[in-house]
């Protein structure tokens, strides 16, 4: 299987093979085409359709490794950075529920 950085570089080059960055590609745009990818998901669970759901969040990680590689974020390393970072903090730190 492909790491992260490999998987994100040559989703990357698909998208810019498909015509998606020849007008450019802002951080809002990417932010909101992730997001919707994850409303989809979200949608779809709602409707009774968890077959779909797989896709939609398979779809919300593409998206955020195409983003990932048009700006030449090393994404395995700051996984690991911030599994670091979580592993040191107090259980259910800040008091969240979920």
């Amino acid at each position: 299987m492909k790491l992260l950085n490999e998987l994100s570089a040559a989703i990357h080059a698909g998208a810019i093979a498909h015509g998606f960055y020849d007008t450019g590609r802002e951080f809002p745009e990417a932010i909101a085409l992730m997001h919707s990818e994850l409303s989809e998901a979200l949608e779809a669970h709602r409707e009774g359709r968890d077959y779909d759901i797989p896709e939609e969040l398979a779809d919300t990680i593409i998206r955020i490794l195409d983003w990932c590689g048009h700006r030449d974020i090393d994404i395995e390393e700051a996984i690991e950075r911030k599994m670091a970072i979580n592993k040191e903090r107090p259980y259910r730190h800040g008091n969240k529920r979920c």
